[in-house]
């Protein structure tokens, strides 16, 4: 089969090359999936530059960890059936043209989303909807800050936090004023945007609010001190990236999450076995799902690109130019 490989085993974009690989086949409770779509992921940038610490099943070869496609072969002991359109998330190897993964981390994909839309729901979707609900327990009409918002995390956060979670109010971080317009649009009266580049983002939102309930962070160190001043009692502070680093400036007063009675709580996803992955999966298909399909909540796609335009993608997401999620197509 072709896929995605990167010279060198790791590097910058220009290293990511279209190439073949021997096609997988499906084992026990798995099922061999011809993709016709997959989502770009920060991540794999990590990966490709080998910075990300892969999981044991994940392929050391082959990026990508969700797609969208038809099933074309099924192992033993598997329910499901050759040519169901499906999408799921994988532990890699998703830059191909066929994938094999357990049966338990696939969706049946609907007939009201596209192909690309479906590529672009796995990974984000469950990450926020992980980062509310199952790791963060978001409850009704509480008040969250969601970092990072113009990100496909961010994203689906902001509309999970709403739609799903009865949000009384979003507050955001990004770092144009495009973006913050961007935003504003998912839904004008309850998200607010600010533009970290040009605001102090804990001065803006206690403009607004005496604090958040819950906070989804990809930043670590440079907003650690405002993110703890920002929560509320009992509050939740989930870490799902640490991009300006994982230590503490100097001082860092930490008595607050003490006395506020905080939750701190660092999560990934690609790390976590099948079941968990599943049951996640089996939730959000029960719980958001259907507001997609409705049109109550949006996939916003910022590009959809030809997979053989690869290395461009890839550089798009490295200059942070993305509102959205960027989506892979196959093409011959």
């Amino acid at each position: 089969m072709r896929a995605i490989l990167i010279k060198d085993g790791s590097g910058p974009a220009e290293n990511l090359y279209l190439g073949e690989e021997v096609t997988p086949s499906p084992g026990k409770g798995e099922v061999q999936v011809k993709i016709k779509t997959f989502g770009l992921n920060r991540m794999d940038i990590l990966q490709r530059e080998g910075k990300y610490p892969l999981p044991p099943k994940a392929s050391k070869t082959i990026l990508g960890v969700e797609f969208a496609g038809v099933i074309s072969e099924v192992g033993e002991g598997c329910g499901r059936k050759v040519g169901e359109e499906v999408f799921g998330l994988a532990y890699g190897g998703a830059y191909a043209e066929y994938i094999v993964c357990p049966e338990v981390m696939l969706i049946t994909k609907p007939q009201e989303l596209s192909w690309v839309e479906a590529a672009a729901l796995p990974e984000c979707w469950m990450t926020a909807f992980q980062a509310l609900f199952v790791e963060g327990s978001f409850k009704k009409g509480q008040t969250a800050l969601i970092h990072a918002g113009a990100s496909g995390v961010g994203v689906a956060a902001i509309q999970l936090a709403i739609h799903v979670g009865g949000a009384e109010k979003v507050f955001s971080t990004c770092g144009t004023d495009e973006k913050v317009d961007f935003l504003h649009r998912l839904h004008p009266d309850k998200v607010v945007a600010i533009n970290y580049r040009k605001q102090n983002f804990e001065e803006e939102i206690k403009k607004h609010t005496d604090g958040v309930d819950h906070i989804i962070d990809f930043v670590g160190r440079n907003y650690f001190t405002s993110n703890i001043s920002l929560l509320r009692r009992d509050g939740t502070l989930i870490f799902l990236a640490l991009l300006s680093g994982p230590t503490l400036a100097e001082g860092t007063n930490i008595s607050p999450i003490l006395y506020k009675r905080l939750t701190l709580r660092g999560t990934t996803l690609r790390s976590r076995d099948e079941n968990y992955q599943g049951n996640l999966l089996g939730r959000f298909r029960d719980e958001a799902l259907p507001l997609i399909v409705k049109g109550e909540m949006k996939v916003e796609v910022h590009e959809v690109f030809d997979w053989k335009d690869v290395r461009k993608a890839h550089e798009e997401m490295e200059a942070n130019k993305n509102s959205g999620k960027i989506v892979f197509e196959i093409t011959e």
